[in-house]
C-alpha cells in the first residue's frame, strides 16, 4: 500500500492518490471528468456537465443546516504537464508517480498536480463525508484552467445558486486570498528566410538547463532565470563570431517559467576557439548573476548533426535582437499592497524551425490598463518584424474586498482553530475568481489552500501538515457559514 494512503486526513489523501492515477493534463481531461461523474452517481448526488466540460455536483445540507447560505466549492480539473528531460512520461496516458518525501509529497520527475488535485480531493472528501456539518453545497470543477481558464470563461450565468465561493487553488497555508491579477495570452507567429549551409561549419547544440522554472505568477518575483532569455543572450554574443542558428526550442507553456532551452547552431571552424571562450565567459557571468536563484544553471555545448538550412543572417540578427529586447519578469511592484508584484511578463515558449517562428507570452497585472500597455508594447516590438500577434484567453483580475463577510468568518475560524491570525493576501497569479465573479457579481469570494512549492515545475511538492490544516479550516468554515 502506498504511504500516501496512510496520511491524514485519510479521505482527502485517498482521493488525491486516485486523482494522481488518472491522467489529466490540460486538454486531456476526459478521464478525470468521467471519474467525477462516476463519483456523483456512486454517491447518489445531483450532477451536470456543461458544453465546455465543467462538472457541477450538488449535496444537500446536513440536518439542521438547511437555512445556511449556499456555498460553492471550486477547483479546476487539469494540471500543468512538465517533466525533466531525462524522465520518460506521457502525460495523456501515464499516471503521476507520487510519493512521500519526508514532510512533503512530490512526484518522480514530473509535476505532481497538487495544483489543483488537492483542492479536488478536498471537495470529494466533503461530498463523500457523512459526519460533516454544512449547509447546501455545490461543487464546481472547471475545465482547462491552466491554459486559458476555458471552463470559467464558458460557465453560464444562473447555473449556480450559492452566494459564497470558496476557491481551493492557492498555495500558502495560513493565507487567505482576496484578490488576484488578470492577464492575457500573446501568440507571436513569424516567418524567416533560410540559406543553405555552406562548408567550413561545425554544428553544435547550445543548451541552457538546470533552472528551477516555476509558476509565472507565483514565482515571478523570485528572480529565477528564464532559459529562453538566457540562451538568446548568449546567441547574441556569439553572432560576432559568425554563429548561425539552424533551429531553437525553449519552454513549453506560457504560464511556466522556462527551465530549459537549446539551439542547433553552425560555428565557422575558424571561430571555434573564440566561441568556446565566449561561452565560458557567459557561463561565469550567468552563474555569478544567478548564484542564489539558480545554483544548478548549466550552459553546455555538444555535438549536433549537420543541418541543411540556416536562418538567413538578416532575419537572425533581427529576431535575436527583438527577443533579447522583449520584456520579461517582474516589471513593477504594487504601490498599494506591499511585497506584491503589480505587473509582470513571462516569455514562456520560443521555437525556430523550418522557416517558422512562434512565441507564447503571458503578461499579468493587478491593473487592467497595465496589461493593455505592456501587451501593446510587446506587440509593437514584434510587429516591427511583420510578425502576426494574436491576443487570446484574456481574464480580469479580482478586486479585493476587505469588508467581505466570508473573510471575517474565516479569520475568526482560523484564529479559533490555530491560535493565530491568518494572513490576508492578494496573489499575482491568475485565479478563476476574477472571471467567475464577473458572471456572478453577487458572490462573496475567498481563496485558500495548502502549502505547495514550485508549482508548474517537476519540483512541485505539497506540505503534508499544511494539508491537514487546510482541511481543518475547510471543515470548520463550512460549519460556520452564516444563515441566509
Amino acid at each position: 500500500m502506498s504511504a500516501i494512503h496512510e496520511l491524514q486526513p485519510h479521505a482527502l489523501w485517498q482521493y488525491f492518490s486516485a486523482i494522481c492515477d488518472i491522467p489529466h493534463p490540460s486538454f486531456h481531461e476526459e478521464q478525470i471528468r468521467e471519474y467525477l461523474i462516476g463519483f456523483a452517481k456512486e454517491h447518489n448526488l445531483e450532477w451536470q456537465s456543461d458544453a465546455v466540460g465543467n462538472v457541477i455536483i450538488r449535496k444537500q445540507a446536513t440536518p439542521g443546516m438547511e437555512n445556511r447560505t449556499g456555498v460553492i466549492l471550486q477547483g479546476h480539473m487539469d494540471m500543468v504537464p512538465q517533466k525533466n528531460n531525462d524522465t520518460v512520461h506521457d502525460f495523456p496516458t501515464d499516471p503521476i508517480k507520487a510519493y512521500v518525501d519526508g514532510d512533503w509529497v512530490t512526484a518522480e520527475g514530473t509535476t505532481l498536480g497538487a495544483d489543483n488535485g488537492i483542492g479536488m480531493a478536498a471537495t470529494l472528501a466533503v461530498l463523500a463525508a457523512k459526519d460533516l456539518q454544512h449547509g447546501p453545497v455545490e461543487v464546481l470543477f472547471t475545465a482547462t484552467e491552466e491554459t486559458g481558464m476555458i471552463g470559467a470563461q464558458g460557465l453560464q450565468q444562473g447555473v449556480l445558486e450559492g452566494k459564497i465561493l470558496l476557491n481551493l487553488d492557492t498555495e500558502e497555508e495560513g493565507e487567505l486570498y482576496i484578490g488576484c491579477a488578470g492577464g492575457t495570452r500573446i501568440e507571436i507567429s513569424g516567418d524567416y528566410s533560410t540559406e543553405s549551409a555552406q562548408g567550413g561549419l561545425t554544428f553544435k547544440t547550445l543548451s541552457i538547463s538546470g533552472l528551477k522554472g516555476g509558476h509565472s505568477g507565483c514565482d515571478i518575483h523570485l528572480g529565477r532565470g528564464n532559459a529562453i532569455k538566457l540562451l538568446i543572450r548568449v546567441l547574441h554574443r556569439l553572432e560576432a563570431e559568425g554563429v548561425r542558428i539552424a533551429s531553437l526550442n525553449g519552454g513549453s507553456l506560457a504560464n511556466a517559467i522556462p527551465r530549459e532551452a537549446s539551439a542547433v547552431i553552425a560555428i565557422p571552424e575558424a571561430s571555434l576557439a573564440a566561441c568556446d571562450n565566449i561561452i565560458d565567459q557567459c557561463r561565469h557571468e550567468l552563474s555569478a548573476e544567478l548564484a542564489n536563484a539558480e545554483p544548478k544553471l548549466t550552459l553546455a555545448l555538444s555535438d549536433a548533426a549537420p543541418a541543411a538550412e540556416l536562418m538567413s543572417l538578416r532575419d537572425q540578427n533581427q529576431w535575436v535582437a527583438v527577443v533579447d529586447a522583449c520584456p520579461n519578469g517582474a516589471q513593477r511592484m504594487s504601490d498599494s499592497i506591499a511585497g506584491v508584484v503589480e505587473t509582470s511578463l513571462n516569455l514562456g515558449v520560443l521555437t525556430i524551425n523550418e522557416g517558422k517562428i512562434k512565441a507564447h507570452i503571458l503578461p499579468r497585472s493587478l491593473v487592467g490598463s497595465c496589461i493593455d500597455a505592456l501587451s501593446d508594447a510587446v506587440a509593437g516590438l514584434f510587429r516591427m518584424l511583420d510578425a502576426e500577434v494574436v491576443f487570446s484567453d484574456s481574464y480580469p483580475g479580482w478586486k479585493p474586498d476587505p469588508d467581505s463577510r466570508i473573510l471575517a468568518t474565516m479569520k475568526r475560524v482560523y484564529a479559533e482553530l490555530y491560535g493565530q491570525e491568518p494572513g490576508v493576501q492578494v496573489v499575482h497569479a491568475g485565479l478563476e475568481c476574477g472571471l467567475l465573479g464577473s458572471k456572478y457579481p453577487q458572490w462573496d469570494m475567498i481563496s485558500f489552500g495548502p502549502t505547495i512549492r514550485f508549482p508548474h515545475s517537476p519540483d512541485e511538492k505539497v506540505h503534508i501538515q499544511s494539508v491537514a490544516r487546510f482541511w481543518g479550516l475547510l471543515v470548520a468554515t463550512l460549519k460556520a457559514i452564516p444563515e441566509v
